[in-house]
């Protein structure tokens, strides 16, 4: 391991984030019912122009005077590229208390993005001498952002998590698809002929920005959430993508709709079964270093020192969820 070390930012149960926009306050009871880790009121994409001013006016009154019990709670502001977002931050810091957890900064493309409003929101909190610390999510959905990734996540040390933003991504680069997430059958290759016949492989055309995410994101000790996967209809479908980024180190995933929660707590969650596998590991181990031997073997597998961080990880993701559920 390197001598620098990397420390992980709050720590939080992430595997579902449910998305309500701001100007529909006659949902925020469903959701606050539901089994989300982390509400977020929208205040950008899902909210009409005409709509902004009365949404928020909606979240505030209910960061003030909703029970959301237990739950995370976000906000996601409207872009830095608008009129609308100085007043979000400034109205959302003066007037909601202290229910607010975390504020998602849209559309993040360079350091300074994020550095300007963590200085709005650290003076506020000064002013009005507000307790609790506000994180910021960062929504990754642009060229530049993906580019720029790594001096980003130097912008703020309010970073707690990474998200990424598929259609608006897909719009950055000029993908040819309307898709919000899952796949496309453009995206895919021509075996070469076998016994007279060829077949077609699909391919992952949102690897890359993923994959990089995770990368980068694990390097500042961030958490990366996958975004939006559009269709609501399609659980099969849902779960699909979401585990193939599970598999690439993310935590969690938006719920776009109310479904699609358990779907995302279900992926998200390890199975006893790995749980199992990695207790196992640990006591391997354990029973190896007492005898002087640097590695073991488990089930006829190699287990050394890299494997028991691997089993510490999925321990500890899996306490906190206990803990959660208690």
């Amino acid at each position: 391991m390197s001598f620098t070390s990397v420390p992980s930012n709050t720590t939080r149960i992430n595997r579902s984030q449910l998305f309500v926009p701001g100007s529909k306050p006659d949902l925020f009871e469903k959701a606050s019912a539901s089994n989300a880790d982390i509400i977020c009121l929208d205040l950008e994409d899902a909210v009409a122009p005409q709509d902004k001013e009365k949404a928020k006016e909606n979240v505030i009154n209910a960061l003030n005077n909703h029970d959301f019990g237990k739950k995370t709670i976000s906000v996601r502001i409207n872009g830095l590229d608008t009129h609308y977002c100085y007043r979000d931050v400034v109205d959302l810091m003066e007037n909601s208390g202290e229910r607010l957890d975390l504020m998602m900064i849209p559309k993040v493309g360079v350091p300074e993005d994020v550095y300007a409003i963590d200085m709005l929101v650290t003076q506020i909190e000064d002013k009005t001498q507000r307790q609790k610390k506000i994180g910021f999510e960062l929504i990754v959905e642009t060229s530049m952002g993906i580019t720029n990734l790594d001096k980003i996540l130097t912008g703020s040390k309010r970073i707690e998590s990474l998200h990424f933003g598929y259609a608006d991504y897909a719009a950055s680069v000029r993908m040819r698809t309307t898709n919000i997430g899952g796949s496309n059958q453009d995206y895919s290759i021509l075996t070469d002929e076998i016994e007279g016949e060829r077949n077609i492989h699909w391919n992952d055309m949102w690897h890359y920005p993923i994959s990089k995410m995770t990368t980068i994101g694990r390097a500042h000790g961030v958490r990366i959430i996958d975004g939006p996967f559009g269709d609501f209809s399609d659980p099969e479908g849902f779960k699909s993508h979401a585990r193939r980024t599970a598999i690439l180190g993310c935590e969690g995933k938006w719920a776009i709709h109310p479904s699609q929660v358990d779907l995302a707590n279900e992926v998200f969650t390890l199975p006893e079964k790995e749980v199992q596998k990695a207790r196992d590991i640990l006591e391997a181990m354990k029973k190896a270093q007492e005898s002087g031997a640097g590695a073991a073997t488990l089930n006829g597998k190699l287990i050394d020192a890299a494997s028991i961080r691997q089993a510490e990880q999925i321990i500890e993701q899996t306490k906190l969820i206990e803990t959660l559920s208690k």
